[in-house]
C-alpha cells in the first residue's frame, strides 16, 4: 500500500481513538456544533497530518482531511439520535475512510487496483464467508429447533447467534490461510469457556444441545472452508 496513504490513516486512527477522550465526546454530544472540543479535534487531525508527513508542503491535504473531517463529525452530531449512535459511529468511520482514500487519490495520482473484482477466487471467498453468517445461522437453527432447550434469561440477546458467525468466521479464515491448528485452539478455548456454564447447569438436555450446534457450526465453516480452497 502506498505510503502517502498509510500515514493519513495513521493520523485518522491516532486523532480519533487516541487523542480524544470520552471527556470531550460526551461535551459534543451535548453542545453539538457549539462544543469547542469539535474545533480542537479538527485542528488536532490537521496537526497530525503535518507531523506524520514531518512536511508543511502537504497543507492542502491537511486542511481538506481536516475540514472534511469536522463536516462529517457535525453531520453525525446533528443527525445521530441516542437509538442510532452504533450505527453513526460506522457511517462515521466509513465516510473519513472515504475521504481519505479520496484526498490521497487525487492528491497523488494514484491508481488503485480493482482487478480483482474480476477474480473468480475472490467471489467465491465473499460468498462463503457472507453465507457462514446469517445463513448459517439459520440452517443450524432449522436443524437443532426440535431440541431448543428453555430460554436462559440470563443470556444476552442474540449472543449465540452472534459468537456462531464469529467463530465461523474465524474457522473459514484460519482454514482459508492453512492455519489448521488454530481451529483447534478456538474449540479447545470455547469448550473451556462453556465447560463451568454447562457443569454449573446439572442440565445434560442443554449439554447436548450446545454440543451439537457447537459440531454444527464448526463442521459447516470446515467444509465451506475447504469448498473455497479446492
Amino acid at each position: 500500500m502506498e505510503i502517502a496513504l498509510l500515514k493519513l490513516l495513521l493520523a485518522h486512527v491516532l486523532g480519533d481513538f487516541f487523542l480524544q477522550p470520552n471527556s470531550w465526546v460526551a461535551e459534543k454530544e451535548k453542545l453539538k456544533l457549539k462544543s469547542g472540543k469539535l474545533y480542537l479535534h479538527i485542528a488536532i487531525h490537521i496537526a497530525l497530518i503535518f507531523l506524520v508527513f514531518f512536511s508543511f508542503s502537504v497543507w492542502k491535504v491537511a486542511l481538506v482531511v481536516g475540514l472534511g473531517h469536522g463536516l462529517i463529525d457535525a453531520m453525525k452530531l446533528i443527525f445521530q439520535k441516542e437509538k442510532t449512535k452504533r450505527l453513526w459511529f460506522f457511517i462515521d468511520q466509513i465516510l473519513h475512510v472515504a475521504l481519505i482514500v479520496g484526498v490521497w487519490k487525487y492528491s497523488h495520482q494514484a491508481t488503485i487496483d480493482l482487478s480483482f473484482l474480476q477474480n473468480q477466487k475472490f467471489w467465491l471467498f465473499v460468498l462463503g464467508a457472507l453465507f457462514l453468517t446469517s445463513p448459517a445461522a439459520i440452517f443450524i437453527r432449522v436443524i437443532i429447533a426440535k431440541w431448543i432447550p428453555t430460554k436462559n434469561s440470563a443470556s444476552l440477546q442474540d449472543a449465540g447467534k452472534f459468537i456462531g458467525i464469529m467463530e465461523r468466521l474465524l474457522i473459514y479464515l484460519f482454514v482459508c490461510t492453512r492455519h489448521f491448528e488454530a481451529v483447534g485452539f478456538l474449540l479447545a478455548a470455547k469448550s473451556i469457556f462453556r465447560f463451568g456454564d454447562l457443569k454449573e447447569a446439572h442440565d445434560i438436555k442443554l449439554t447436548e444441545y450446545v454440543l451439537i450446534g457447537t459440531l454444527l457450526s464448526f463442521g459447516i465453516a470446515l467444509i465451506v472452508a475447504m469448498t473455497v480452497t479446492l
